[in-house]
């Protein structure tokens, strides 16, 4: 029966890892690749982790695994945020094909924060300026 949850559990983690890096070469743009990469590779490492500690049922080794789990999902995400964040704000274009860009506007170059109040943001020569690209090269 163990070897049926491994089995299960290490196939859909190799598949998530897999769809992973399809991601990456399907995705028109760095925000959708970083979404789908860092969701579907915590997932399937994560699976892989969880198949490690069933597989060796050692303190240590079980041990081992669910702390590199744990900071992992802790980690990853907020490590995405931070490289989306910083890619926007260093403007990196968004896909043609995206309707809305709800932080357009919302940053304030001054003090180098998010602004829920448009009203609160001095105007730049930014603002005018749409980041969403024109083409597809520019999203390469």
């Amino acid at each position: 029966m163990i070897e049926v949850i491994l089995a299960i559990l290490s196939t859909v983690g190799a598949l998530s890892i897999l769809f992973a890096s399809i991601g990456i070469l399907r995705m028109p743009d760095f925000y959708l690749r970083l979404s789908v990469t860092v969701k579907a590779s915590t997932l399937g490492v994560g699976l892989l982790l969880i198949c490690a500690a069933i597989m060796f049922p050692d303190v240590s080794v079980t041990t081992k695994a669910i702390a590199i789990l744990f900071f992992l999902v802790i980690t990853a995400p907020v490590a995405a945020h931070m490289i989306g964040r910083a890619a926007y704000f260093t403007d990196t274009p968004l896909w043609k094909g995206t309707i809305v860009d709800e932080l357009n506007g919302m940053y304030n170059e001054d003090t180098h924060k998010l602004e829920s109040n448009p009203d609160k943001i001095p105007p730049t020569a930014s603002d005018n300026d749409s980041n969403i690209a024109t083409t597809e090269e520019e999203t390469k």
